[in-house]
């Protein structure tokens, strides 16, 4: 399964999710929403307006959810 993650660089919720995704052998893109006005576009979008999002298979998750995470990727 892979993943996309919308992150700032000021956020460590993001650096915690792509810490967490790694460990679980989940290949991620992120996609920094402040160097990347395309991907600022598809994060508001979607109707979100913080990071980190992570987008695992159709879920979207908000925010740094193991609980989440890890029952999507069960």
């Amino acid at each position: 399964m892979n993943a996309t993650i919308y992150t700032i660089d000021t956020c460590i919720y993001c650096t915690k999710v792509k810490k967490y995704l790694s460990e679980k052998k989940i290949k991620y893109e992120e996609k920094n929403v402040q160097e990347d006005s395309k991907a600022r576009e598809e994060l508001l979008s979607m109707g979100y307006r913080t990071v980190p999002v992570i987008v695992l298979g159709k879920e979207e998750i908000v925010g740094f959810d193991k609980e989440k995470i890890d029952k999507i990727i069960r």
